[in-house]
């Protein structure tokens, strides 16, 4: 199984769809003459204004839904396979790709608000609605709902779990077993109480568990705070085949940079679309800019964080795919578990267990963002195909349960080859749609410029810019204009 899986991706993650990544995003901070950085306030400020309903969420809670499906195993586990397969010089690439992927991401989260729909009394959108809706290819539509059905309930888990068992088992001995089905128990519980449950639990663990990581991350920094312009040296050297240890390692980076940076923030994707679907926003660039702003959080923040850890602590191994070792100090330990000893070399008998319980609330709610992300897209099916029966949602949990045990006790390598393969896939569906769609992306951002610098809070009529599909807008936004009210609804921390 290993080897089929490994074969394909070599197709699917092609030197092509690295530089595809690097190359839309670059393109969209030109279009957008640097959206990432002109409107930085404005993004902070958007994150805690809007109020929610019966049918949609606020903002805020859409960032920590969203966040708590990018800070995960990708943040820390991907970091240090980045590391390790890339050398030092894969973080800078994994910075490029961040700083550009947030432009795309706006342009991504922009067009989820134009194209959503209200299904069954609650907002949905993503991927599937605007092929849709704006290409007018139901059929794609289907297929891309099928794709990420795929990825969200069966690849993507594994690694999560796999990751939690792995660090548990490090830090306190317990089985990936009991610990695989301690975490489908917990998940049960919570998935059969909806949405809205999903919603409530990450807006409060999200931020708990950022900050107590990040708190560890800067201790750890700040009492090796003479090594850090060394550190960052080595990452911009390395990245450039100027490191004396890891020179002729560039390429490497630059593709496990990128790819574990992708896999870590989701931009350009189109995984992130699902939460920004169900928020509600009186315009589509509100939201764009709220999550362009995550990957700023994801990326510079717990990623970087994250880095500075592993290498200033010198816990890791450069070890490329198909090349002897660069450097082999710590033998056949997996580099999932770099982290945590970069942790555990600071804070003796603490660190470890410290990543483990950290480690076991970022996954747990990664998994619980792939399941609405799951649900959503089998929502757009089961309303495509007129399905009315709610058997396929029960279908839908019990395999994501029984996934998160299997990715418990499977090798890490084969996991995260399952995980590479369904990130690569959704990348090119995602990134061929929203180029085709770049003209109505483009639209909505100067429309949002336009009535900013005209003193307005932007409210968005397609019909006035020519945008075709957007019937939420066109119908039932009219209907709740009223009831939005940024101003009256700010919400506080």
């Amino acid at each position: 199984m290993n080897d089929i899986i490994s074969w394909l991706n070599g197709y699917v993650w092609s030197p092509i769809l690295v530089y595809l990544l690097l190359g839309i995003g670059l393109m969209y901070t030109i279009l957008t003459r640097f959206v990432q950085v002109r409107f930085f306030k404005e993004m902070i400020k958007l994150v805690f204004e809007g109020g929610g309903s019966k049918a949609g969420i606020n903002s805020f809670q859409s960032l920590t839904m969203s966040l708590g499906g990018r800070i995960g195993t990708g943040n820390v586990a991907g970091v240090a396979t980045a590391i390790s397969l890339g050398g030092p010089g894969a973080v800078f690439w994994m910075w490029l790709a961040a700083f550009f992927g947030s432009a795309t991401s706006f342009v991504e989260i922009a067009l989820t608000q134009v194209y959503k729909s209200k299904i069954d009394g609650e907002y949905r959108g993503g991927t599937p609605f605007y092929i849709e809706k704006g290409v007018k290819l139901k059929w794609f539509a289907i297929m891309s709902a099928i794709l990420t059905l795929l990825v969200m309930g069966f690849l993507w888990p594994g690694v999560q779990a796999n990751t939690v068992a792995l660090s548990v088992h490090e830090a306190f001995g317990v089985s990936p077993m009991i610990t695989g089905i301690l975490v489908v128990i917990v998940l049960g519980a919570i998935i059969f109480g909806g949405t809205k449950r999903i919603a409530k639990y990450t807006e409060i663990v999200v931020p708990f568990m950022s900050v107590g990581y990040i708190l560890v991350c800067l201790i750890t920094l700040a009492l090796n705070y003479s090594s850090i312009p060394g550190v960052i040296s080595l990452i911009f050297t390395s990245a450039f085949n100027l490191s004396s240890t890891f020179g002729g390692l560039m390429g490497a980076a630059i593709a496990w940079g990128v790819q574990r940076g992708v896999y870590a923030n989701g931009a350009g994707l189109g995984s992130e679309t699902f939460e920004s679907g169900c928020v509600e926003v009186s315009h589509p660039a509100k939201q764009g800019l709220v999550q362009a702003f995550s990957v700023y959080i994801d990326t510079f923040l717990i990623c970087t964080s994250t880095a500075f850890m592993i290498l200033i602590t010198g816990m890791y191994d450069v070890k490329p795919v198909g090349m002897e070792p660069v450097t082999n100090k710590l033998g056949e330990v997996a580099p999932s578990l770099y982290t945590q000893f970069a942790i555990e070399s600071i804070f003796p008998k603490f660190g470890a267990a410290f990543l483990a319980i950290a480690l076991l609330f970022f996954c747990f709610t990664t998994i619980l963002s792939y399941y609405y992300k799951a649900e959503t897209n089998l929502a757009y099916l089961r309303y495509k195909l007129r399905v009315k029966s709610l058997w396929p949602n029960h279908l839908l949990k019990i395999i994501l349960m029984v996934t998160v045990l299997y990715g418990s006790v499977k090798s890490a390598e084969t996991v995260w080859a399952m995980g590479d393969l369904g990130t690569g896939a959704m990348a090119w569906v995602n990134l061929t749609v929203v180029l085709l769609l770049s003209r109505t992306a483009l639209k909505v951002f100067k429309d949002y410029e336009k009535q900013k610098k005209e003193g307005k809070d932007p409210i968005f009529e397609p019909e006035k810019l020519g945008i075709k599909g957007a019937d939420f807008w066109e119908e039932e936004y009219r209907e709740i204009e009223e009831d939005i009210s940024p101003e009256k609804n700010t919400i506080s921390m």
